[in-house]
Parts: structure tokens; sequence; C-alpha cells
């Protein structure tokens, strides 16, 4: 862990416990999903982020009310973290109309607008351009909103970044650039997609500002992301983050994940974000370990409930399936 803070108060003051909660909430609900579909309740493709959660939760736990989230297909902690309830999260895996998305998403596509949570995208870098154009939406509206923009490094590749970093440089507009670095775009290892991998240089070359940050530790990911935030929210123009991050599992559910060593998954299990933080508040006495198991039974009564909640609310009606498609007659 980082040294920041390295003390009781700082890290009470820092929302160190609750973004604990938050990780292991996030954690339980994705383990559930792993376990619901392997019993093909749920179905179609699913991308889990275990290993991920301090980018979630250190990077959304950051943002003022008003700004607004684009985000990749794997999203559930980003939507989580965000405060999307968890029973319309599940529906929506479940594909039933209670969902965030009325069942008509699934996975990849949470959405929910009085957060300005604008969801998921199944389309590498799809969500950057539109980051851009909310930026400069609330730059016109006179807001000042940060519209943040969450991508894999698999996405750097694409067009539609580089496209999308210089128009948002070249208007100073207030966009942060957040790349989750997991080291593996679906099944390619970065240094196999990238010809440089500093993805830093990349984005500074565009005249913004940008560093990496430990994405495995959730206080270093926090502070990154609130400098970040400041820097952007004064009118310094965009800005990036890499967060050095891992995944624990397959790139999705279907993934056979044989292009990784087991030694090197193993060895970032080590850097787990979760057991490093508690083991943090317990050594400065800001949690106990009864505490930190109370806390673990209610997230699992929690994930218990939207699973029930999701199984009981119904499908969407054949008859309003048509709705919310606009005809081609309409359109004209």
């Amino acid at each position: 862990m980082s040294a920041l803070p390295a003390d009781r108060q700082g890290l009470v003051e820092a929302g160190a416990p609750g973004m604990l909660r938050e990780m292991m909430r996030i954690r339980r609900f994705e383990e559930m999903c792993a376990e619901l579909y392997s019993a093909t309740r749920i179905r179609g493709f699913v991308h889990l982020c275990i290993g991920e959660e301090a980018v979630a939760v250190g990077v959304v736990s950051s943002l003022a009310e008003g700004d607004a989230v684009f985000s990749t297909y794997r999203e559930h902690g980003h939507a989580l973290a965000r405060g999307v309830p968890m029973p319309s999260v599940m529906a929506e895996m479940f594909g039933k109309v209670t969902g965030c998305s009325r069942g008509r998403g699934g996975s990849m596509h949470l959405f929910d607008v009085s957060r300005r949570f604008y969801g998921g995208s199944a389309i590498v870098a799809g969500g950057i351009p539109l980051a851009v154009g909310t930026a400069l939406a609330d730059r016109l509206h006179g807001t000042s909103d940060v519209t943040v923009a969450i991508f894999g490094e698999g996405a750097m590749a694409e067009g539609a970044f580089h496209e999308s970093a210089n128009l948002a440089a070249l208007w100073g507009l207030p966009v942060l650039f957040v790349c989750e670095n997991n080291r593996y775009a679906m099944g390619t290892a970065l240094a196999r997609e990238h010809a440089d991998t500093d993805l830093t240089a990349r984005a500074a070359s565009y005249g913004m500002v940008a560093w990496s940050v430990d994405g495995m530790d959730v206080l270093a990911v926090q502070d990154a992301t609130c400098r970040a935030l400041a820097l952007v929210r004064g009118g310094g123009g965009p800005c990036f983050l890499e967060l050095r991050t891992y995944r624990f599992r397959a790139h999705s559910m279907y993934d056979p994940d044989r292009y990784r060593d087991k030694a090197e998954v193993e060895e970032w299990k080590g850097a787990d974000p979760i057991p490093a933080l508690s083991s943090l508040l317990v050594e400065h006495d800001v949690l106990t370990q009864d505490e930190l198991t109370a806390w673990a039974a209610e997230i699992e009564a929690e994930v218990a409930a939207a699973v029930e909640a999701a199984d009981r609310a119904p499908l969407e009606p054949v008859e309003d399936l048509t709705r919310f498609v606009t005809t081609e007659e309409e359109r004209t």
C-alpha cells in the first residue's frame, strides 16, 4: 500500500473504511455473477472486474454528483460504485424489466441517467468520443462538471482514442481520461499490442497532464483522481491517468485464459486491494476483524436479496419490445 495516508486519522478522513466496504460489495456481487453464469441463470457475455475494484472505487468515489461517467463492457464495479442500486444491476444481468436498462442491455450496457452514469459499451473505445461530446455540452452550458472516460489499454490502439484526446486537448475540454491498464487486451499482452508501452507518454503527446498510478491501491487511486479532477475542474484542460491493475479472472466467462502464466496471476493476487486495505485498517485500529466479518455477512445478505428480487422480476412484455425503437418511417 502507499503511504497516503499512513495513520489512523488520515485513513478515516480519506474515507478508507467506506472504500473497503464498497470494494467488498463489488467483489461479492461479481463472484455471485460468476456462480449464476455457471448455473446458466445469467446468459450472454459477462466480463468481471475481480482484482480491479480499487480502480472503480478510487475513481468513482472521488467524483461530484454532477460529473458524468462513460465506462467499458467491464463496468459492474463502476456502476455499483456510482450508486446504481444493486437490485437494479442484478436484474439487468438477468435481463429483467426492473433492470437499470429494462433488461435490454445486460452485463455490457448498464445505464443510469439519474446518476449521469452513461453506461458501458460493447465497442472498444466506443464511450470515449461520447465522453468528449458530453464534456463539450457541459462546457457550453457553463457547468463545472467533469466527464470521466474509463477504458482499457486496448482502447488506446483505436483511432477513437486519439481523435478524442486530440480534440479534448485542442479545445481544453473538462475530460478525465482513465486507462485501466490490466496488461491484456482480451488475450493480447500489452507489449504485443503497443510499440511503445509508455501509455502516459502517448497521452502527454497531446499536450495533457498524464501520470501512472498503482491501480491496486485504492488510496493512491483516490488521491490521484482528486488531484486530476481539481486540475480539470480548474480549467487546466483534460488529464490522463494510467491505473496499473490486473484482473484475476479471464477476459470473459467464455475465455479459457490460456495466454497467461498461472504463476503471474498468483503473483498479482498477492497485491489484492481488498485484503491489503483490510490489513491496513485493522493494523491502525480503524476496524476490527469482527467488524469486517459483520460487513461480509451484511453484503452476503444484500447480494442474496438482489438475486431473489431479480428472480422474481418479470421479463419485459412482448407488446413493449418495439418501445424505444425508432422506425424508418418515424425517422423520415
